[in-house]
Formats: C-alpha cells, sequence, structure tokens
C-alpha cells in the first residue's frame, strides 16, 4: 500500500527560452509584494501617506537580501569555502539560503535610512510592516519545497513531503515538512499581531517586537526538527540559540516599551491626511484633533471672533472695564447738558 505524502516538484526552475523562472525567486518575490501592499494598507489606516511603504521598502529590500545571504553564507561557511566546493556558489542566491536573522536585521538598517528620508518614525513604520513580513516569510518558505531543502526527520505521516534529489547527500524518502509547518505558523503569527495591535492599540515598535517574539517561539520547536547540517552548541543548533535569545530580547522590549511609552503614536507621518480630509502644513495639528477625536474627546474650541464692520477691530478687545463704561456715560451727559444751554442762549 503506498502511503499518501506531499510530492515535491521534479525541478525548481523552468526556461522560458534563455531565461530562468526559479520558483524560489518567484516565493521571495511575491512575499516581498504582499507585504508592501498590506503594510501600505496598515500605514495609511494608521494616518500615513499611501507609497510611504513602498518607498521605504526600496531601501529596505535590497538591505534585507544582502543581510539574509551573509547570515547563511556565515553561519553555513562550509558549503562554500571547504574542499571541492566553489565560493563563487555565495553569490547565487537564487538557488536558495536566506537567514532570516540576518535579512531582519540588515532590512531593518535599510529601513532605517529610508524611514530617515522620509521623516518617519521607524518604530511606527515597523509596527504597521509587521505582519506583512511575517506573510512574505510564510510564501518565502515554499521556496524551500520547489529546491527540496529545510525538511525535517523522516516519517510516513499523510502530510510528510517527498525528497527525490540526491543532491548535496540528500538521501529520497518522505519526512516531516518543516517548510509547511513554518509557513502555517507564520500565517498565524500575522493573525496574531494583527489581532493583538486592534484589541491593545499597540505602539512606539511594539507590534513588531510581538511578531519577533510569536515566530521565534515556532522557529525553536521547528528548527529542532530539521535534519540539514548545522553547527550545533550544548546540543543544540545554533538557529535554536538565536531563536532563544531573540525572543528574549522582543520580550523585554515589550515590557520596557509599555512602561516608557504606553499608548500608540498620534502621528506617523508629518503632512499626512487625518481622518477629516486634512492636512496641515507639519500634519501636527489636525492628526492631534483625530487623535482627540478617536478617543471620545471634543477638540478645542478656537475663540470666535467678531466680524461686525461697524465695530472692526474693536470687536477683538476685551470687556470693557466698568469705571471706564461710567466715566464715558458721565461725559456724554455733560456734553448734553451744555448743548442744551447754548441752545437756549440762541432761543
Amino acid at each position: 500500500m503506498e502511503l499518501a505524502f506531499i510530492p515535491s516538484p521534479s525541478r525548481g526552475v523552468l526556461y522560458l527560452g534563455p531565461i530562468p523562472l526559479r520558483g524560489y525567486a518567484f516565493c521571495i518575490i511575491i512575499g516581498v509584494f504582499v507585504a508592501v501592499w498590506l503594510g501600505n494598507k496598515r500605514w495609511i489606516a494608521r494616518g500615513g501617506r499611501p507609497g510611504t511603504v513602498a518607498d521605504i521598502a526600496v531601501w529596505a529590500v535590497p538591505f534585507g537580501l544582502v543581510g539574509g545571504r551573509l547570515y547563511h553564507v556565515i553561519t553555513d561557511y562550509q558549503l562554500y569555502f571547504s574542499e571541492g566546493r566553489d565560493w563563487v556558489d555565495a553569490f547565487k542566491v537564487w538557488e536558495g539560503g536566506l537567514g532570516i536573522w540576518g535579512a531582519i536585521a540588515f532590512g531593518a538598517v535599510g529601513a532605517w535610512i529610508g524611514a530617515r528620508r522620509r521623516g518617519v518614525p521607524m518604530p511606527a513604520y515597523a509596527d504597521a510592516v509587521a505582519p506583512g513580513i511575517v506573510l512574505a516569510q510564510a510564501i518565502g518558505r515554499w521556496g524551500n519545497w520547489f529546491n527540496q531543502e529545510l525538511y525535517g526527520k523522516a516519517t510516513d505521516l499523510p502530510w510528510a513531503v517527498e525528497i527525490t534529489s540526491t543532491a548535496d547527500g540528500r538521501v529520497p524518502g518522505t519526512y516531516h515538512p518543516t517548510f509547511l509547518y513554518e509557513s502555517l505558523w507564520c500565517i498565524g503569527v500575522a493573525l496574531l499581531v494583527i489581532w493583538a495591535d486592534r484589541r491593545f492599540r499597540l505602539g512606539h515598535g511594539r507590534a513588531f517586537a510581538l511578531y519577533v517574539a510569536a515566530y521565534c517561539a515556532g522557529r525553536f520547536w521547528i528548527e529542532y526538527m530539521r535534519v540539514d547540517d548545522a553547527h550545533h552548541i550544548l546540543g543544540l543548533r545554533l538557529n535554536n540559540w538565536t531563536a532563544l535569545l531573540v525572543f528574549l530580547l522582543a520580550v523585554l522590549y515589550i515590557v520596557l516599551s509599555a512602561r516608557m511609552r504606553p499608548g500608540r503614536e498620534a502621528v506617523v507621518e508629518p503632512g499626512a491626511e487625518t481622518a477629516d480630509g486634512k492636512a496641515g502644513p507639519d500634519g501636527e495639528k489636525d492628526a492631534g484633533a483625530a487623535a482627540s477625536a478617536d478617543a471620545g474627546g471634543d477638540a478645542p474650541d478656537t475663540a470666535e471672533k467678531d466680524t461686525d464692520p461697524a465695530r472692526g477691530t474693536e470687536a477683538a478687545r476685551a470687556p470693557e472695564d466698568p469705571d471706564d463704561t461710567a466715566d464715558a456715560e458721565e461725559a456724554k451727559d455733560a456734553e448734553g447738558v451744555t448743548n442744551g444751554a447754548d441752545s437756549a442762549k440762541k432761543g
């Protein structure tokens, strides 16, 4: 009786004439588009301008690709610099091998540069794009399926993935599809961050930190299942230790940030339109009024200006002093008496 399993693609690349179309690259590209699309929607909902997320992503994505590749090459240097290996392969990103830790770290540097150029607070931007990033990871993991890599221990479960390649020491068989486990986990993390952000109005980078902590929690047990070559420290894979350390740092950031900077940013982008469709020169005044309205408060009343043309600018004066009013009345009465006497003499 043949067991059920998830078949692997017979090959991970198709050729359109001389142009190779690689499944791994397509997954990365689709993931980037999803991240930018969702990040843009969330950024606009926070009060930002359309297109800002894409502009900053122009900086973040290249930095992220470089960082992800560097992390992979450094931590798996034996694949490229040991005897019999070709170091040129270290530049072949399309063949797989991007470390998420390096991608996020370097991508954050690129995003910081882009955010500085736009005058955007980096924590607010990170909160907006966090669910999109983890969804991009969910999509990108299917690139490992195309390359028949990053699978777990042997199993005969109905959802096992069939490995048919013998390249790089692979042994054909059915294994735990850890790429699938991580993809599903990432989708769950995206939903968690979106829910928590709406429920608790996370701000100042806490939505991003929640994504990091939740992802690391899942990555720890998924990494433990993998059987590909990796460096070990005290019996655990290097990525297990990385996930544990980053998880603790993310949780620490959430706790300290909530104490030091509670609440959420009122203004995320200077000059952006507010809820009423208006924008001030720096965006701060209108955004503050919109934030007050969201909180259930009334916008501060402005002083009314009397525009009676007969009174002119006198209407803007403060109420008159009672003593001054009395003196004016006495002067007016005296003037009336004088005028009456003059009239009597003429008569």
